[in-house]
């Protein structure tokens, strides 16, 4: 759990890196890349991705801070891959922008559900934005497995590294 915004921002900064480095990844046929089918967010090609969790890390700074739910910042566009990074690192700084110096209170204060009479908890709504793009981040690297391009280990090793340490670990926590 965090206890005030700084930890948030230092735990979301990290997830922030690994964001740009699996976009990073993305190799220039990526930038055409879209679903042959689908209807709305389904069919988004991963540039339309890309803006979207740069939009929506703005969208929950907003509901957050009790100013509603609603996308109100401008996103650069993203049609060409060049502006997949810039969209994302421009919208960290704003995102961090308007969380930096918010009382640690408001972590536990009640804010209006979008669309219920219901109320979320600050740490939940900062929860929800973690998750969101973590979700849109696995959709763009399941395209890139799906089409053989790189896919980054999330923390730099893969199943199989784990695995070598099997025997190593339990020697060392069955002792």
């Amino acid at each position: 759990m965090f206890k005030d915004i700084d930890g948030y921002l230092r735990y979301y900064r990290g997830l922030h890196k690994r964001s740009l480095r699996d976009v990073g990844a993305l190799p220039p046929e990526a930038q055409s890349y879209k679903p042959e089918t689908g209807e709305g967010e389904n069919a988004w090609s991963i540039g339309e991705i890309v803006r979207h969790m740069a939009g929506s890390r703005l969208y929950f700074a907003r509901a957050y801070r009790g100013e509603g739910w609603y996308f109100g910042d401008p996103i650069r566009e993203c049609q060409s891959q060049d502006d997949w990074l810039p969209a994302l690192e421009e919208s960290f700084e704003l995102f961090t922008s308007k969380l930096e110096g918010t009382p640690a209170e408001w972590l536990e204060r009640k804010i209006p559900m979008i669309d219920t009479d219901g109320k979320l908890s600050g740490w939940r709504i900062l929860m929800m934005c973690l998750e969101h793009e973590v979700h849109h981040r696995s959709q763009i690297d399941t395209y890139a497995g799906l089409h053989a391009w790189e896919v980054p280990h999330i923390y730099g090793r893969s199943a199989e590294q784990v695995g070598l340490q099997r025997g190593r670990q339990q020697s060392l926590h069955d002792a």
